[in-house]
């Protein structure tokens, strides 16, 4: 049975937020608010965790998963940033774009494309995440909660903790949460290409 946290969405509770990342850090899985939509989150070496989340969403291993850094600092640890590329992302940061871009060593080899070798990593704007993030000290490995035949995603933290309450040990709830996921541009190649125009302005990229 999920443990159900209701926390104020600009001053969000400490202790709610300690008892949070206390199950993340028992290898717990959490969902969670982002300025986009729910996401289902986990620590990046827990493997049990990532099994979970492809078998709530149905995923294939050529899946991307994504690693939500609290920073820039923190992204830049992850993934290999050209310097042609850093200014456009770091303008387009924090907001609701996924990158995916070629990953260091230190990202576990499952959470790799198998034939990219490439990892997908963002910098959510939203109070709860940031204080969340700041809390974990780390990362954490997310994918957006879209359940599979499902077109959009739920929006109401209630009807998450209903409908996943025995698959996921955790729902932080921050009032409602929008339905578009980020968008998705990748760049591991010569020329970016948008893989899904969602809630960020893909504009910028074209």
């Amino acid at each position: 049975m999920a443990k159900y946290f209701d926390v104020h969405p600009d001053n969000p509770q400490p202790r709610a937020l300690r008892q949070v990342t206390d199950i993340i850090r028992a290898g717990g899985l959490i969902v969670y608010p982002t300025d986009s939509c729910f996401a289902l989150g986990c620590r990046v070496g827990n493997k049990e965790g990532i099994d979970r989340i492809r078998e709530i969403r149905r995923l294939d291993s050529h899946h991307h998963f994504t690693l939500v850094c609290k920073d820039f600092a923190q992204l830049g640890q992850f993934v290999h940033i050209s310097n042609a590329l850093f200014r456009s992302i770091k303008a387009a940061t924090p907001g609701s774009y996924t990158f995916i871009l070629p990953a260091t060593k230190e990202v576990p080899r499952r959470l790799l494309h198998p034939r990219k070798q490439t990892v997908g990593v963002r910098i959510p704007d939203h109070v709860v995440t940031q204080a969340l993030l700041t809390e974990l000290g780390e990362p954490l490995l997310s994918s957006t909660l879209l359940l599979p035949e499902e077109t959009e995603a739920m929006t109401q933290g209630w009807e998450i903790k209903e409908r996943l309450d025995h698959v996921v040990d955790a729902v932080v709830d921050a009032g409602e949460c929008g339905a578009v996921p980020t968008t998705v541009i990748d760049f591991s190649q010569d020329q970016p290409e948008i893989l899904r125009r969602g809630a960020g302005d893909p504009s910028r990229f074209e």
